[in-house]
């Protein structure tokens, strides 16, 4: 399909496909549309948000990079005037119980950047009145997402499928659906944002019928990574296979004197970014500046060597490591890893105290 127009039949089939797997996979509800749209999972989220924010109050529940961004988007660039700020530190959650159903709630599932989770959906409201407004890149794949709980759903194929991220997914409910219907937002749309023709959903975009014109070999990568997730057991053998390699990592953990997970309650912890801090003394003492610059000294050796790459916290976190555990990791090589660890810390600290002492 390299060769051809994403408009002509076989390659629209193709797109098609991708939903239709993603839905089988994941037991997206039937009555849910699931598109395939531009700029990743970054693309979808911002795609939703313009589009059906500012109908009703929102709650805003932010804890780490991303949701961080999600409420500047909210608060500095649409405006949304009735806001409510729910923050949390690194490594935490913010209180989710405070969430009120008649208010939009906008939040991620998955910390990336800190390794934290929404353990379940019981805090979200079987009669809501408000729409939730889930960014679920580096969940999906990893955890059984409560679909009716959530009304707009957005990921990417980079994280847990482990494809290219140029493009991102988007799942409406019946009730998102009704929103975009009889809401017109007071701010000019992009012509990628707009879903609605006519007082109607434009339903091609949600059959294969993309905005832009989608990258073909992206879309037959994504459609090879979702074979492998059936050939492997479905959407319970990659829970499985991402449980397996966080669970290596915590075993890690407790038998190691230096490193404690950034998240202390392990209920909320990510088992697909993994995140990690530095309990010992000496580093503790140390300026945040230096502290990070020992993390990059730690990771670069690590990189010569050939054992891990690109494992540095987000660059906004409390230094730390930051290791990915999805489905397509082997848990046999985030066993090999762990000892690599230990010689990189206990290199990079000789290293540290030998430049201080002179």
């Amino acid at each position: 399909m390299l060769g051809r127009s994403h408009r002509a039949g076989p390659a629209k089939a193709k797109l098609k496909e991708v939903i239709d797997l993603h839905r089988e996979i994941l037991g997206i509800p039937d009555d849910y549309h699931i598109g395939i749209v531009p700029a990743s999972d970054t693309g979808a989220f911002e795609m939703a948000l313009w589009s059906m924010l500012g109908a009703r109050g929102v709650d805003v529940f932010a804890w780490e990079a991303f949701s961080g961004d999600w409420l500047k988007d909210v608060t500095g660039q649409l405006k949304i005037s009735d806001v409510r700020k729910f923050e949390a530190p690194y490594g935490e959650l913010p209180d989710l119980s405070q969430a009120d159903p008649a208010r939009d709630a906008v939040f991620v599932w998955n910390g990336t950047t800190s390794g934290v989770r929404v353990p379940q959906g019981d805090w979200i409201a079987a009669g809501r009145s408000g729409l939730t407004f889930c960014d679920a890149t580096s969940a999906v794949f990893a955890y059984d997402m409560p679909w009716e709980k959530l009304d707009v759903t957005t990921w990417s194929w980079q994280k847990v499928l482990g494809g290219e991220a140029a493009h991102g997914m988007l799942v409406l409910s019946p009730r998102a659906v009704a929103r975009l219907e009889s809401y017109t937002p007071d701010r000019p749309l992009p012509k990628i944002f707009r879903m609605v023709a006519k007082g109607k959903l434009n339903a091609g975009i949600f059959e294969g019928a993309t905005i832009n014109t989608p990258s073909m070999l992206a879309v037959e990568d994504c459609l090879d990574a979702l074979k492998w997730v059936k050939s492997i057991g479905g959407l319970a053998g990659s829970i499985a296979r991402a449980q397996a390699n966080y669970d290596a990592i915590a075993a890690y953990v407790d038998r190691t004197d230096w490193v404690a997970f950034l998240a202390d309650d392990a209920s909320v912890r990510s088992i697909t970014s993994v995140c990690l801090k530095i309990t010992d003394g000496w580093f503790t003492a140390l300026s945040d500046d230096e502290q990070q610059a020992f993390i990059k000294a730690m990771t670069k050796l690590l990189d010569k060597e050939g054992a891990a790459y690109d494992i540095a916290g987000y660059r906004d976190a409390p230094a730390g490591l930051r290791i990915w555990c999805g489905a397509t990791i082997e848990t046999r090589d985030v066993e090999a890893l762990l000892p690599w660890l230990d010689w990189a810390y206990e290199s990079a600290k000789a290293s540290a105290q030998e430049s201080k002492a002179a």
